[in-house]
């Protein structure tokens, strides 16, 4: 029984490009959190029929109350709302998992490629690097699946994200379906977004699985810079911490899942 796990964003599907769009209540939201839906079901469609028995996806936007439930197939399971344990966009990942997705993804805080490019909190994270690599959402979670030995296999998202991801993962499946400059978005048609994504989907999983996987580096060294540097003061004592910059702390381990129990305790 093959078993992979879907991590669903918003700001990387087809057409949202304002926050208002990713916020419930908010204008378009409705519309927005169905395109989500759309794409995950896509990819959860080309999973299916390249062998997965189950799908278990992680709405990881916001609330964590964005896809459209009764909408999902019978083969799928969807994990809402927040434990706020470390392992953030991820959770409920383990070991028994034989491939991950992700779906919606968007490039990181302080790059351009998207119109809504952050990492974890827009409100808060200027930017994080990872070993001096500045680090999306996708590289942060994608090394937390290979820390229980799931390899990364589709993104889909924003071109720039996708042209970045594929230089790290072997076996990484892309599915650029926007790009950004600045202020402005251009995404392919809804309808061709979730077609691309089906067909990627099954191209993902139908491959050497173990070639995809990824070695972790052998330790560690994070820099996270705040938009507030007051925060940066009162974050840098967390166990480990140290304040590298007024508005910047730093953080070494060998252990990439202290990295993610840092991440959550300091932003």
């Amino acid at each position: 029984m093959k078993k992979v796990f879907i991590s669903a964003d918003i700001e990387g599907t087809t057409f949202t490009m304002n926050w208002d769009e990713t916020m419930p209540g908010r204008h378009d939201y409705e519309r927005s959190r169905q395109q989500m839906t759309n794409e995950v079901i896509a990819a959860a469609e080309g999973a299916h029929a390249a062998g997965a028995d189950l799908v278990v996806i992680r709405d990881a936007h916001g609330p964590g109350i964005n896809i459209y439930p009764e909408q999902l197939p019978e083969y799928t399971e969807l994990i809402r709302g927040w434990g706020r344990d470390p392992l953030g966009m991820v959770e409920g990942i383990d070991n028994t998992f034989d491939a991950i997705f992700f779906v919606g993804y968007h490039n990181a805080a302080g790059l351009d490629g998207n119109v809504l490019s952050h990492t974890i909190s827009g409100s808060t994270v200027q930017s994080i690097t990872v070993n001096g690599e500045i680090a999306s959402e996708f590289l942060i979670y994608s090394y937390t699946a290979a820390y229980y030995g799931v390899p990364s296999v589709l993104l889909t998202g924003d071109k720039e994200l996708c042209d970045t991801g594929k230089k790290n993962y072997p076996g990484l499946v892309t599915v650029a379906v926007k790009e950004g400059t600045g202020g402005r978005s251009k995404g392919i048609s809804p309808s061709l977004a979730c077609k691309k994504i089906r067909s990627a989907a099954a191209e993902a999983l139908q491959q050497d699985l173990n070639r995809a996987k990824i070695t972790l580096p052998e330790s560690f060294h994070i820099e996270l810079t705040y938009k507030d540097h007051a925060k940066a003061y009162t974050k840098s004592f967390y166990p480990g911490a140290r304040l590298l910059k007024p508005n910047c702390i730093g953080f070494d381990t060998d252990d990439w899942y202290e990295v993610n129990r840092f991440l959550t305790f300091v932003i």
